[in-house]
């Protein structure tokens, strides 16, 4: 069968990559001016956090004298936005990042952020060093090393975690209801791994049920994976795909698979700072249309949720497990001069229905907690769901006469509009 793409611009990631003409050795006041103005041009809110942007244009004119100091006023400058997801990347920050999106990279293999103030575990990267550890979505970090995180910004901690292959780093954790526990994490280079059949907790699929898991949309292969593994079970009679503790990556995985899945309908649309909305529909084939039950949890963002809301609010699918993250904020990824970076938060996104999940998340048809003494005695409860959920609506499809969900397609007309 024929690879499927869809012409679009590249987009927590949700992540957009855009380079700014070659490397060359940019003065660091043409470094603090380029992302003044990228910032001017691009980001999503045209407010600028309630304040007059200009007042940063020249504010330290002459005052540069080198990279660093134009690092540390850019940091300054973007700051004033109050925006975790926009933020500046050194040149070793920056090639980190592509590294991620390439499909590996180094460190324990978590993805962090900031909620309410506290730095948290957005969610661990399967086989991943912090997900040996035990390391867990929504776990909040208190200390790095044996330093606090009170008022640390993403970057900082990053830096903080990561290291070379070999070398510890240790994690003082608060978890709800359970006492604060150290963990000491080495430090590895990890391979990102996409997708995986084999379930968790050892629960076993029955046949019939095909279980994909989706761990990751930030490598660049991910949507070729579930591409092939769909092509290769045509003769499975459903499917449950596990967005479980997946943090995001690249908007056009999450769109390439919303196609597979659906035919027709509203994928995704985008409000960008001067209020343009901009809708991507799925073309009117499917590589299948056998049911789909898909699977979140806290730890489910970004990606994870255009791709949920794309599928839940199209009729595709059934949403089983816990209210997702909450991030409907799309970045695009900036290349600078001399190898430097900055992701800029350009547009919001809207699932299918309108709805903005920022800092709210997808709210599943079936709501399923996962509690610790599950995970002790590796009771998947989740996914037991999952598989009961699509073996009802297996048989409602057969039913029927047909393998899939048995409501009414559901169109949305496309927009573009000021």
């Amino acid at each position: 069968m024929k690879k499927r793409f869809i012409k679009t611009s590249f987009i927590l990631m949700a992540a957009v990559f855009t380079a700014i003409g070659n490397a060359y050795a940019a003065t660091p006041d043409q470094l603090y001016d380029t992302v003044w103005n990228l910032i001017n041009k691009k980001y999503y809110d045209p407010t600028d956090n309630c304040q007059d942007w200009n007042k940063w244009r020249y504010r330290y004119e002459n005052k540069l004298k080198t990279k660093e100091d134009a690092y540390v006023a850019i940091e300054t400058m973007l700051a004033s936005l109050n925006d975790p997801y926009t933020r500046f990347l050194d040149p070793k920050e920056f090639s980190e990042e592509n590294q991620s999106i390439k499909g590996s990279l180094k460190g324990i293999g978590t993805q962090i952020g900031i909620r309410d103030g506290q730095l948290v575990i957005i969610a661990p990267l399967e086989d991943s060093p912090a997900e040996r550890a035990g390391l867990q979505a929504d776990d909040a970090i208190i200390e790095i090393n044996g330093e606090s995180t009170k008022g640390i910004s993403v970057d900082a901690a990053a830096d903080k975690i990561r290291g070379e292959k070999g070398t510890t780093v240790t994690l003082l954790i608060k978890r709800k209801d359970v006492p604060n526990k150290t963990y000491s994490i080495v430090r590895d280079e990890i391979e990102v791994k996409s997708v995986s059949t084999k379930p968790p907790l050892e629960t076993k699929i029955p046949e019939g049920i095909q279980y994909i898991r989706l761990s990751s949309f930030i490598s660049k292969n991910a949507a070729g994976e579930i591409e092939t593994i769909l092509n290769n079970s045509s003769d499975a009679n459903g499917y449950i795909i596990d967005l479980r503790s997946n943090p995001g990556g690249l908007l056009t995985n999450a769109i390439y698979i919303s196609d597979m899945l659906l035919k027709g309908g509203v994928i995704v649309s985008t409000v960008d700072r001067d209020s343009y909305k901009t809708t991507t529909r799925a073309r009117n084939t499917q590589v299948t249309n056998k049911p789909v039950v898909i699977l979140i949890n806290k730890g489910s963002a970004s990606a994870s949720e255009i791709l949920s809301g794309a599928l839940k609010d199209n009729h595709r699918a059934t949403i089983v497990g816990e209210q997702s993250f909450g991030k409907g904020l799309v970045q695009e990824i900036n290349k600078l001069p001399d190898e430097a970076g900055v992701n800029i938060t350009i547009q919001r996104y809207l699932t299918p229905s309108g709805s903005d999940i920022h800092k709210k998340g997808i709210t599943p048809d079936v709501v399923v907690e996962l509690k610790k003494e599950n995970v002790d005695s590796k009771d998947d409860v989740q996914l037991k769901k999952a598989i009961e959920v699509l073996k009802e609506m297996t048989c409602l499809g057969e039913k029927n006469g047909r393998l899939g969900v048995n409501v009414p397609e559901t169109t949305i007309p496309q927009t573009n509009t000021h």
